[in-house]
C-alpha cells in the first residue's frame, strides 16, 4: 500500500494563516536578537571571509535532498543572517542612506508578505490599490500643494524614479539633453544611457544666473536634473533660482529629491525645498528619510495627465471592457507588472505619526549631524569638510593623505567597530558618516570619532583585532 504524503506546509493567508505565522514569527524575533547579540557591533568582525565562512556553515547544502524543516531552517539562517549584517539601528552604522526602519513599519511588512496583494490588477489587489491611490496623492499633494492633478507612483527607489522622471519627459518632449550638476545621482546618467538620450551634460546648477545662460543658448528640449540632497554630502541644489531659469526657456525640470524630500515634513527646514513645488518631477525615498523597509520609493508629477505615456493594455489584466465598467487600471501605474505593496508600511507610518511625528524624526537626524560637525570643529586632529545641511558629515584627519583616510574606514569596518562610508569632494577622500538613526546620542558621536583617532592602517591586523 502506498504511504500517504504529508500535508502541504500551512499558508500565510487565510484565516488559518494568523495561527500557523505566529510560532514562526517568535522563532524569527529570537533569531533576530541572538544574531544581534553574537554580532555585538554594527559590523560582523573579519571582513568578507568570515562573514562568508559563517554564512556557509549555517547554510550547508543550499538546496539539500530532505529539509531540515521550518523551524531549524528559520532560526539558523535568519540568526546567520543577523549576525553577518551591517546594522543601521546600531548608531555606529553610519555609512550610507540605509535607514534603520521603524518596528511599525517593519509589522506592516509581514502583513503585505502574508496577503501578498499584486498591483498589477484590482482583483489581486483590491483593497491594496485603493489605499495605494488614496496614499500617493496626499503626498503628491505635499509635494506640489497648487497643483491641480498631482499624483505619484510607487517605486523601488530613486533609481526607479529617475529613470521613470527621464522617460516621461523624453515622451512628452523628444530626446531631451538632461543637464545636470557634478554631483547628480549616477542613475540619472545610467537612466539616459538606457532611454537612448544624449549623455547628460554637466551645468551651473548651484549658479542659476550662469544656468539661465546655458539654457540661453541650448538647442533643442532640455531637461535640468537638480538634487535636493546629494549622496555624497546632502547638499540641496538653488531650486527656486533654477525653477525660474528653467521657466523662462521653457525647460522641463525634475528634481531628485530621495535624501531631501522628507524636509516637507519638518516646519523648521521646508524651507530648504522652497521652489520644489515648481518641479515636473520629484523623487521621493521613504526608506531614507523616511524610516521605512526598503523598498519605499516614490515618483511625484506636477499633472496626472504627464502620465499618459505608461498606459498599457493587456487583455488578462485590465481588458478595456472591464475598465470601462469601473475596475481600476493599474498597469498605468508602473512599468513593472508584479508589484509588491509597499504602500501599507508607508500609509501605516504616516497614519501612526502623522507629519509631525515624521518631522520630529527628520529634524532629529539633522540636530545630530550639527553636533558631529561641532565636535569635529572643535578637535585638533580633525578638519570638517563644511556645515552640514541634511544628516551627512564629511569629515578627515588632518594632514592625512587620501590613501590613510581610506585605509581607516577600512580598518573600522575589517574590525566590526564601525561603519563609515566615503566620499570624494574638493579633490580629496573624506570619511562620510550619514546620521540617520533618531536614537544616536552625543556618547556615541564621542566614540565613533574615538575610533577613528584610534584606527591607524599600520595598527595591526583589523581582521584580529579586538572591538574596545
Amino acid at each position: 500500500m502506498r504511504a500517504e504524503p504529508p500535508p502541504p506546509p500551512p499558508l500565510a493567508g487565510g484565516t488559518d494563516g494568523p495561527a500557523a505565522l505566529r510560532p514562526l514569527v517568535r522563532t524569527v524575533l529570537d533569531a533576530l536578537g541572538s544574531g544581534a547579540r553574537s554580532r555585538g557591533g554594527p559590523l560582523p568582525p573579519g571582513g568578507p571571509e568570515a562573514v562568508d565562512s559563517a554564512l556557509a556553515r549555517a547554510l550547508g547544502d543550499p538546496l539539500p535532498e530532505d529539509g531540515r524543516g521550518p523551524d531549524s531552517a528559520l532560526r539558523d539562517l535568519v540568526e546567520a543572517l543577523a549576525h553577518g549584517s551591517a546594522d543601521p539601528a546600531d548608531p555606529l552604522c553610519a555609512a550610507h542612506l540605509h535607514t534603520p526602519p521603524l518596528a511599525l513599519a517593519a509589522a506592516a511588512e509581514l502583513a503585505a508578505a502574508a496577503l501578498n496583494p499584486s498591483m498589477d490588477s484590482w482583483d489581486q489587489a483590491p483593497a491594496a490599490s485603493a489605499l495605494e491611490a488614496a496614499v500617493t496623492r496626499s503626498l503628491a499633494r505635499e509635494v506640489f500643494p497648487g497643483g491641480a492633478a498631482p499624483d505619484a507612483l510607487v517605486t523601488t527607489g530613486g533609481t526607479e524614479s529617475n529613470q521613470l522622471a527621464l522617460l516621461l519627459a523624453r515622451e512628452h518632449r523628444g530626446a531631451v539633453q538632461v543637464l545636470c550638476g557634478d554631483d547628480t545621482h549616477h542613475s540619472v546618467h545610467r537612466a539616459a544611457w538606457l532611454l537612448g538620450l544624449p549623455a547628460p551634460r554637466t551645468a551651473p546648477l548651484r549658479d542659476p544666473a550662469a544656468l539661465d545662460r546655458v539654457l540661453a543658448a541650448a538647442p533643442g528640449p532640455v531637461l535640468v536634473a537638480a538634487t535636493a540632497g546629494t549622496t555624497d554630502s546632502g547638499r540641496i541644489d538653488p531650486l527656486a533660482g533654477i525653477a525660474e531659469a528653467c521657466a523662462r526657456h521653457g525647460a522641463a525640470l525634475h528634481v531628485d529629491a530621495a535624501y531631501g524630500g522628507p524636509l516637507l515634513f519638518s516646519d523648521a527646514r521646508r524651507h530648504l525645498l522652497a521652489g520644489l513645488d515648481r518641479a515636473d518631477t520629484v523623487t521621493l525615498d521613504l526608506h531614507k528619510l523616511g524610516w521605512q523597509p526598503v523598498a519605499a520609493g516614490l515618483l511625484a508629477v506636477r499633472d496626472t495627465a504627464l502620465l499618459a505615456p505608461l498606459d498599457h493594455t493587456a487583455h488578462y489584466l485590465n481588458a478595456e471592457d472591464d475598465t470601462e465598467a469601473g475596475l481600476p487600471d493599474l498597469l498605468g501605474r508602473s512599468l513593472r507588472t508584479t508589484r509588491r505593496p509597499d504602500v501599507l508600511k508607508i500609509a501605516v507610518t504616516l497614519r501612526a505619526l502623522g507629519r509631525r511625528g515624521l518631522g520630529d524624526l527628520v529634524d532629529r537626524v539633522c540636530s545630530t549631524a550639527q553636533d558631529l560637525a561641532d565636535l569635529v570643529e572643535k578637535h585638533p586632529g580633525l578638519d570638517l569638510h563644511g556645515r552640514p545641511v541634511l544628516s551627512t558629515v564629511l569629515f578627515r584627519p588632518r594632514g592625512a593623505s587620501d590613501e590613510r583616510t581610506a585605509a581607516i574606514r577600512r580598518t573600522l569596518l575589517l574590525s566590526g567597530r564601525a561603519v563609515l562610508g566615503r566620499a570624494r569632494a574638493d579633490g580629496r577622500v573624506w570619511l562620510k558618516a550619514t546620521l540617520l538613526n533618531p536614537h544616536t546620542t552625543p556618547d556615541h558621536l564621542r566614540t565613533l570619532i574615538t575610533l577613528v583617532e584610534g584606527s591607524t592602517p599600520d595598527d595591526g591586523d583589523a581582521r584580529t583585532r579586538s572591538r574596545s
